[in-house]
């Protein structure tokens, strides 16, 4: 192994440690240095598709597009995606491992995944400059150290220089610091060369006396503050971040004006898989996007949206139980409907699993789409890029328009009667392969599903949907639309700049044998 090694490591979940890995590949990548992340484990519903057809966090893939690089499976090698029933499915070097019960799967871990975990890290140490390692959860989670893959044995494996992170936003941060430190091995609290205070809001001086208690008590340098950053095109690193997504100016869903906004409602079912298909939407100034879990908050709305799943008929019951089942029926009666990987599955007439990989038997459908779906034990998981079928949606002209998006899916979908794909998709670009069927899409154009995650982050395809579903309703073409590629590019650099002025990166390029540059032209 070559590479140096850099780590964030957590208090907690959800204090930042994602964000600022995505910080830190984009300031190593913006000082001319080939930069990967890693992290050994991650737990996430949100995941994505690398170019040799794997699946990895969302997360990893998000920060290997901030260091300029193609997401590689060796980012992730261990991925866990809930299952219900306190199980998970272990996807292993981006393929189906197994599912197992936590219980099951934290007695099997080290044993039969760290040299997988060893072997990834090893293949990126050799092909890059500069790894930045992400922990998860707490390094001091004292029940689980035994067993643990992902924070201080990864540690000592890439010899990483360890920052630790707290979030003071949810209070008790230096509580959370000082704990977490006592809570290490003598050996381990020496990996950890000092801390960051992450998500602060208000007068950084009023922090000055405890910064300084903390660092007699620590015996370690604060290595700065970095401020609460608003507006960030960046998505979450799982539905923790989703409870803060789920409301909309509700002036907007009573308004009547013709040039308001667009109002989306996305099904938020319990298996919500991929809530990061939503963000490019939601960055629209011309939509109202509400997440929406009973049938009233369907109620005026322009667009209803079925999303991801990972357990698809389980999602599909909880709908029928809470009444939302027969709303999204009767709203598809005159209105517009869309259904995303699983989501498309629920629209369809039947969904067969007989061999139980989610759940054993036949379900029906909500019979939207004339499709039905066969549960497989292979996943499929691949980029995509096409063009619609039909140069019409929501019943408007929009010409050729093309597609591009990922898909990560278990079932087999076959279309009954004459039925209509959506779009053609190239699964396999550059191997010379022919386009295949992918979703489906009504004669009228008003309700259609796919495979494709990430659909609407392709510009060209959202806007035409915007001024469709605008038409449909008869209300004015938006006044603005944004470029989502260059907002996220503005989103990435605005990230690095915020942690570069708020953090000793002197200090931390000298942890990693390198010397940082103030001034440096983005590439």
């Amino acid at each position: 192994m070559t590479a140096r090694a850099v780590m964030i490591l957590g208090t907690s979940s959800h204090v930042g440690k994602s964000l600022l890995t995505t910080a830190l590949c984009r300031i190593f990548a913006r000082q001319g240095h080939s930069v990967a992340p890693f992290k050994a484990q991650n737990m996430s519903l949100n995941s994505a598709a690398t170019v040799e057809g794997l699946e990895i966090g969302r997360a990893q893939a998000l920060q290997a597009e901030a260091a300029g690089v193609a997401p590689s499976v060796n980012m992730n090698p261990i991925l866990l995606k809930p299952a219900g029933g306190m199980a998970s499915q272990i996807v292993v070097r981006g393929k189906i491992w197994s599912t197992l019960s936590a219980s099951d799967y934290h007695h099997r871990r080290v044993e039969e995944l760290m040299p997988i975990v060893r072997e990834s890290y090893k293949a990126l140490a050799a092909q890059y400059e500069v790894i930045v390692l992400e922990g998860a959860g707490s390094p001091a989670e004292i029940n689980l150290k035994r067993h643990d893959i992902v924070n201080m044995r990864m540690a000592e494996l890439a010899n990483a220089a360890c920052i630790l992170v707290g979030d003071i936003d949810r209070g008790g941060v230096f509580a959370s610091l000082l704990g977490t430190v006592e809570l290490l091995e003598p050996e381990e609290r020496a990996r950890i060369r000092g801390f960051v205070i992450n998500k602060f809001r208000g007068d950084q001086m009023l922090l000055t006396p405890g910064i300084r208690m903390m660092e007699d008590r620590l015996q370690k340098p604060c290595l700065g503050v970095v401020p609460f950053i608003d507006g960030l095109a960046l998505e979450e690193e799982d539905s923790v971040g989703l409870p803060d997504l789920r409301s909309a100016d509700n002036g907007e869903w009573s308004s009547s004006a013709v040039d308001r906004r667009l109002r989306i409602a996305v099904i938020t079912l319990p298996s919500f898989s991929n809530f990061t298909d939503f963000d490019a939407l939601r960055s629209e100034p011309s939509i109202a996007l509400r997440f929406c879990r009973n049938p009233e908050q369907l109620r005026m709305a322009d667009v209803v949206i079925l999303p991801g799943s990972k357990q698809t008929v389980d999602d599909l019951h909880w709908m029928r139980r809470e009444g939302l089942a027969d709303a999204v029926i009767r709203y598809a009666g005159s209105g517009l409907v869309i259904g995303i990987c699983g989501g498309m599955q629920m629209l369809g007439q039947r969904i067969f699993d007989p061999d139980g990989i989610e759940a054993m038997g036949c379900a029906t459908g909500l019979g939207l789409l004339q499709i039905e779906t066969t549960m497989r034990p292979s996943k499929v998981t691949s980029a995509g890029a096409g063009r619609l079928v039909t140069e019409s949606l929501f019943g408007q002209p929009v010409g050729d328009v093309a597609l591009t998006g990922y898909e990560i899916h278990i079932g087999e979908t076959t279309y009954l009667g004459e039925a209509q794909p959506f779009a053609w998709l190239v699964r396999e670009a550059g191997k010379g392969a022919e386009p295949a069927a992918d979703g489906c899409i009504t004669p009228d154009t008003r309700i259609f599903g796919t495979y494709l995650h990430g659909l609407f982050d392709e510009d060209g395809f959202r806007y035409a949907l915007i001024a469709a579903a605008r038409e449909f309703h008869r209300l004015t073409p938006a006044a603005a639309l944004n470029n989502w590629r260059a907002k996220r590019e503005e989103s990435f650099d605005r990230l690095a700049a915020t942690v570069s002025a708020s953090l000793d990166m002197p200090q931390i390029f000298g942890w990693a044998g390198l010397s940082y540059r103030s001034k440096v032209e983005a590439r």
